[in-house]
């Protein structure tokens, strides 16, 4: 479980820890449509000491690291789930791929034969069948439930811009589908994804769960998939907006961004500063332009009224955030690992430019499979 820091004195000296989940798809390394072994690529792992889990397609599976307090803890930990996971699934003759959809699709779409996902599938029917996405998740250590609530409204207006930022599925059916990240087109096709409401306190949550649980648009609380949420398992609040980065380096970035934005939160909240009160309806364009473009064109501003260039959308995020950057020491690292990203690409336009180059999707499949377990950013 993640640990939290119980009063405003504290937070001035002790930093939240954060922790991260990553989901990987497993393909074939000739073909590249999913292989579906999970099961025998998870018994491997846990052999040679990693843990990892299961999800709704028995396609994919998660990395999960302990509770930790540095950027530098992190990518050490990134870096070695990512290699024995790579081994464990190249000895079963898949390769692990960091990417937010299959490049191609499955000839088939079984699902994970447990209890809680047959479930999931009989009620949710062909969105649970074409499933295999992945995301990352980042976890940050906050006091109590209540301030969770209270950081996920201050963190509504900048979900679209870590989307932009972590953008790396834009390939589909051995097609460009034109989106940067077509994982978030599919994964808002779920009643409970994408931006959460503003939530005036933990019954009005409550309050939005049990209609949710009435109207069978979710089983039980952990199919809450807002962007944003107060987790299910741990005192922390998860933002679950990004696709999984192709690199262990955009991870750490993505990662210490969310972790500054809840320490900027937790500020505000000790100041007595309301959230911005960003509507749904602004959200979703601001989603949908991020999807689309990514870091490659404009977006729309954190205010939901214009648009931007990615650039700047991007440096109002560093402002944004720039005290409890300097705080964790982190701020020159970001700011360099960003300009990289804009100047090379990130994952999906990295992606584009190799399938674009010809090889079909073989080649991506392999750029893919050399960038999930590159220890460097890019």
């Amino acid at each position: 479980m993640m640990e939290s820091t119980n009063t405003a004195a504290q937070r001035e000296t002790v930093h939240p820890t954060l922790g991260v989940e990553e989901e990987f798809l497993l393909v074939d390394p000739a073909t590249g449509t999913p292989v579906m072994n999970n099961s025998d690529v998870i018994r491997t792992a846990e052999r040679a000491g990693l843990q990892l889990g299961s999800e709704l397609t028995p396609c994919q599976v998660e990395t999960a690291t302990p509770i930790l307090d540095s950027a530098r803890q992190l990518r050490a930990n990134l870096v070695a789930m990512r290699s024995t996971a790579a081994q464990a699934a190249r000895e079963h003759g898949a390769r692990l791929l960091a990417v937010g959809v299959p490049p191609l699709a499955a000839s088939e779409h079984p699902i994970t034969d447990t209890d809680r996902y047959r479930r999931i599938a009989a009620n949710f029917r062909h969105i649970a069948d074409e499933q295999a996405i992945c995301g990352c998740h980042v976890h940050v250590g906050v006091p109590d439930r209540a301030t969770a609530i209270e950081v996920c409204n201050h963190l509504r207006p900048w979900l679209p811009t870590l989307l932009a930022i972590s953008a790396n599925s834009p390939i589909s059916g051995g097609l460009d589908t034109g989106y940067a990240s077509w994982r978030s087109i599919m994964w808002s096709r779920w009643p409970s994804a994408g931006p959460p409401p503003f939530l005036t306190s933990a019954e009005h949550y409550d309050n939005v769960m049990a209609a949710m649980l009435h109207c069978g648009a979710i089983i039980d609380e952990g199919q809450i998939y807002w962007d944003v949420r107060p987790s299910v398992r741990y005192p922390t609040v998860e933002v679950r907006v990004c696709d999984v980065p192709s690199t262990v380096g955009e991870t750490v970035v993505l990662a210490t961004l969310v972790r500054a934005l809840v320490m900027t939160a937790l500020a505000a909240i000790d100041r007595g500063d309301g959230a911005p009160t960003v509507s749904e309806g602004a959200l979703r364009t601001a989603y949908w332009r991020a999807a689309r473009d990514g870091i490659s064109d404009r977006l729309v501003d954190p205010g939901g009224t214009h648009t931007v260039p990615a650039e700047h959308a991007v440096e109002l995020l560093l402002r944004h955030t720039a005290e409890a950057l300097e705080g964790l020491d982190e701020h020159r690292m970001v700011r360099s690992s960003l300009s990289s990203l804009f100047r090379l690409g990130n994952g999906a336009v990295r992606q584009r430019r190799v399938h674009a180059a010809g090889g079909g999707v073989s080649t991506v499949v392999s750029f893919l499979a050399d960038a999930t377990i590159r220890t460097g950013d890019h």
